[in-house]
């Protein structure tokens, strides 16, 4: 699985870095992406955590690279790290709960 975004103007905050929410944001997406392999449906992300590592710039490229540490009956969980080629800028965790659809 190999998630990425190009930097642009829109991504920036006031001190012309990538905003923190927009790491957040593309984090929890990324969770989605690595547990694929294994979601088998519908999920809800049910814990976040991340920590800030470095800053990123306009027109830089942020990959995502992680994995699935544990994939139970209806929780999973995952962890990874965001990054600008060797700098690693931002990492995070999350337990993705598996739900089933109503009837």
């Amino acid at each position: 699985v190999r998630c990425a975004f190009r930097a642009e103007g829109k991504h920036l905050n006031g001190m012309k870095h990538v905003h923190g929410g927009c790491f957040m944001t593309f984090a929890d997406y990324c969770l989605f992406a690595l547990a694929s392999p294994v979601l088998q449906g519908p999920a809800v992300t049910v814990a976040f955590s991340c920590e800030f590592l470095d800053a990123a710039y306009e027109g830089e490229l942020i990959e995502t690279v992680g994995e699935v540490t544990r994939a139970g009956g209806s929780l999973i969980f995952v962890r990874g790290l965001l990054k600008s080629g060797e700098r690693s800028l931002f990492s995070f965790s999350g337990t993705i709960k598996r739900v089933k659809k109503k009837a």
